[in-house]
């Protein structure tokens, strides 16, 4: 039985108003960064009769040491991904393969701690970071936030490692490899889209991330891009379009990432075909 044409279209047209609900505040932030010296937001009709220019994108890259907060986001970022992936899959390997005493014991522990909120543990974490001797430095920051990433990145993976068929160990096991062959040359390999996934989640999250870099980082030069961000804002105004042009350049990055990882998106059958028979 055939759809009527006047549900289609009330179909299409709820799909439609959603879409630009959810697009226009970003179209609105764009818009909003062509007005000078503006310290109050604009109404939906003026932007839209704006005349576009770079020029509070110039003001902005060029003040406030932008640049310098940009590089250090990008190497914290960088680095806090690549480990957390790494030690994320590492674990839900463990889980995954290796069976030992406790072992789902201590992974309903592991997932009980994703119930805390993010804001509850800095506290702890700040005292163990001192305690360490690493407040003001990045490697308390990658500590954390690869540390603070492994549960959830292992829950991610945990079962995608588990769906990859035991048979093409077997291959590895005959050539003389062991675990750390089989990890290397076999789960990474068939994990790649849960991995590409997982990836751009992380890089998001570490990049937007501001509290802990607030709490951890002292020295100005040290600071991250959110912080940056934060110092456009003046003791008695607020200049919109110069923090709306900051908002937009700290979004290239994430949009970069996801174009980079987008086709390794999590697809079902990922690891089908892998086995002839």
């Amino acid at each position: 039985m055939k759809t009527p044409l006047i549900w289609k279209i009330v179909v299409y047209a709820i799909i439609i108003t959603g879409a630009v609900v959810f697009v226009f505040p970003f179209i609105y932030m764009i818009l909003t960064t062509f007005f000078l010296g503006t310290n109050t937001l604009p109404k939906p009709d003026q932007v839209f009769s704006v005349t576009p220019n770079l020029t509070n994108y110039i003001i902005v890259w060029n003040k406030n040491n932008f640049v310098t907060y940009f590089m250090n986001s990008v190497i914290v970022t960088s680095v806090a991904m690549a480990g957390s992936l790494f030690l994320g899959a590492l674990t839900a390997y463990g889980f995954a393969r290796f069976t030992f005493p406790g072992k789902e014991a201590i992974f309903r522990i592991f997932l009980l701690t994703m119930m805390i909120p993010g804001v509850i543990n800095i506290i702890p974490q700040f005292v163990t970071i001192k305690g360490l001797g690493l407040v003001n430095t990045y490697a308390g920051l990658w500590l954390i936030y690869i540390a603070g990433g492994v549960v959830g990145n292992m829950f991610f993976l945990r079962g995608f490692f588990e769906s990859i068929p035991k048979e093409l160990e077997e291959s590895v096991l005959i050539d003389g490899g062991g675990d750390w062959r089989i990890f290397w040359n076999i789960y990474l390999p068939q994990s790649l889209p849960a991995l590409g996934t997982l990836a751009i989640f992380i890089f998001q999250g570490t990049w937007e991330e501001y509290f802990l870099a607030l709490t951890l980082i002292k020295s100005e030069s040290l600071r991250t891009l959110p912080i940056a961000i934060m110092m456009f804002n003046d003791k008695y105004a607020t200049n919109y379009g110069q923090i709306f042009a900051a908002s937009v350049i700290a979004l290239i990055p994430v949009l970069l990432i996801y174009m980079i990882f987008q086709k390794r998106f999590v697809q079902s059958g990922f690891n089908e075909g892998a086995i002839k028979g």
